[in-house]
Formats: structure tokens, sequence, C-alpha cells
């Protein structure tokens, strides 16, 4: 699978453990950034792996930055994401099988390297389900389609 890998400055080195954990995984994973600690903004990042994602260059997209939220928010802004904020392994197990997510979003502040690695590991490694719950993300995708309110 081929995994776009995103984050500001606070998911930096987080960023940087989880890339070397998903090649060990056996996944091509291309580091969109940022890559030092100082200080970006992260919807630039972020919006680079959503875009990269929703073009098909990539299979799936993982963005970091302090608590997941704003790179969460970015993401869902580009048509054809299903973004998800997980910092737990339920969430990412449900996100992949009843949601379809495509990218995902976690906290480095929020979660440590050990539960973001079995984040990452049960994400990856979850199928979607499909029946009622494709009827249910083609609705989004409609609601997408509709635009803005």
């Amino acid at each position: 699978m081929k995994i776009a890998l995103g984050s500001d400055h606070a998911g930096f080195q987080l960023k940087e453990e989880i890339k070397v954990y998903i090649e060990g995984l056996g996944h091509e994973v291309e580091d969109f950034g940022c890559f030092s600690p100082e200080s970006v903004d992260y919807p630039e990042i972020g919006f680079e792996v959503a875009k990269a994602v929703a073009d098909g260059r990539y299979d799936r997209g993982i963005l970091i930055c302090g608590t997941g939220v704003g790179m969460s928010m970015v993401a869902n802004k580009v048509r054809g994401i299903r973004a998800s904020l997980c910092n737990d392994l339920f969430t990412a197990r449900a996100a992949r099988e009843h949601n379809n997510a495509n990218v995902l979003a976690m906290g480095a502040r929020v979660i440590g390297s050990g539960v973001a690695s079995e984040i990452v590991k049960v994400w990856l490694s979850t199928e979607f389900a499909g029946g009622r719950h494709a009827r249910r993300v083609d609705k989004i995708g409609l609601i997408e389609a509709k635009g803005s309110c």
C-alpha cells in the first residue's frame, strides 16, 4: 500500500517514528513534511496529503498534529476524503470498517508512539465492511457533491 504521511511541528517526532513503523510493515511511505520541529502551519501539509490521496496517487494518508483536530478538519475539506481522528484502537477499526476512512489523523500531544503505532497497524489492516455501511458512505459523497448549504 502507498501511504502519504504528513505532520506539523507538534507531530514531527511522532511522524518520524510512524514512518519507520509503516515501512517495517511493508508499505511504501511518502513524507510530505514537515521536516524539522520548527514551527509550520498545518493546513498546507494537511491539504497536500489529502489531495494526493483524493487524486489516487496514494492509497491512504496519515496526518499528525498536536491534537489531530486541525489536520482532520483540513483533510475533510478535500472532496473525496473521509478523514477520521483516531486516538484509540476501537475508533481506528470502526473508521475503516464503517466509514471507509482514507485519511487517519492522530494527536501527538494526546497519544504516545506505542499507541499510535497500534492505531496505524489496525487502521491499515482493517478492510471496509461494505453492505449497509457503503450506502451511508455513498450518502456522504452525495452531500459533498451538493457543496455547502
